[in-house]
């Protein structure tokens, strides 16, 4: 069983960045493509950035393309997601998954473990 730990959530300004990040245990960190999603207040949850497990393949939603990256580090079984010139519409509460599908699905149901969330919150 994967376990996922988020952190590095918090409240920030416009224009400020932050960084994720989540540990993942269980399992071989390199059997999995980690992916981030977001769910703001009365909205779906959405795919914001996703890596494939060899780092060869990422994903970004159009509306963080240029601002955020996300990045892994297989010695420290840790994915990242850096998070620049935030925007008050990236105020949701990030999680972190995992999953062996290899697609990096857009859709929750594509992976197989999730975290518990940490909450960005970006007052303009």
């Amino acid at each position: 069983q994967v376990q996922l730990a988020e952190s590095g959530g918090g409240l920030v300004q416009a224009g400020d960045s932050l960084r994720l990040s989540c540990v993942h245990s269980g399992r071989t960190f390199t059997r999995d493509d980690m992916g981030w999603f977001r769910q703001a207040p009365g909205k779906e949850r959405e795919r914001v950035a996703a890596l494939s497990w060899s780092g060869s393949s990422k994903y970004y939603a159009d509306s963080v393309k240029g601002r955020f990256t996300i990045s892994r580090d297989n010695a420290k079984n840790t994915v990242y997601l850096q998070m620049n010139s935030l925007k008050a519409e990236d105020t949701a509460v990030y999680y972190c998954t995992a999953g062996a599908g290899g697609i990096l699905s857009a859709s929750e149901q594509g992976w197989n473990y999730w975290g518990q969330g940490t909450q960005v919150t970006v007052s303009s």
